[in-house]
């Protein structure tokens, strides 16, 4: 089965995104890995904003986190094609945390769950505390390694 049919399963109709956004990119390929830009909990009209802790629970945080995994694999459409994914290498989580808001692993187990029903095997990661711009919930960035 296909990356894209497996996202179908999950409820997402693929659709590589744009490559340029601002003044940067969505994603670089540099050999066989692909890195992608931070991607936030956005996405047509959904926005996830808000602080986890004080605005939004962990479940709705969770959420977030997979919308931002499913977001950094349009951007790796961006500059190749997503069934050419051999493995997620790296995972950087960012939770825009309330005081007091400790389980940044929590909500960033809503992009590893998400990533594991899709690839074999597992990736590094690291999820953090952190103001994010605009207010966005929650934003991922990705390392891909991507068949040669």
């Amino acid at each position: 089965m296909t990356i894209i049919e497996k996202l179908k399963e999950l409820g997402y109709d693929y659709e590589a995104a744009p490559l340029e956004v601002f003044d940067f990119h969505q994603a670089v390929k540099t050999g066989n890995l692909i890195f992608t830009s931070g991607q936030v909990s956005g996405l047509g009209d959904v926005a996830i904003k808000g602080k986890v802790g004080k605005d939004l629970d962990l479940d709705a945080a969770y959420k977030a986190a997979e919308l931002c995994a499913y977001r950094c694999l349009m951007a790796v459409g961006a500059v190749a094609d997503v069934n050419d994914i051999v493995k997620v290498v790296k995972v950087l989580g960012m939770v825009n945390v309330a005081d007091g808001f400790d389980n940044t692993s929590g909500v960033i187990n809503g992009a590893t769950h998400f990533l594991n029903k899709i690839f074999e095997g597992n990736h590094a990661r690291s999820a953090v505390g952190m103001v994010i711009p605009a207010n966005w919930a929650v934003e991922i960035e990705m390392v891909f390694e991507m068949k040669s």
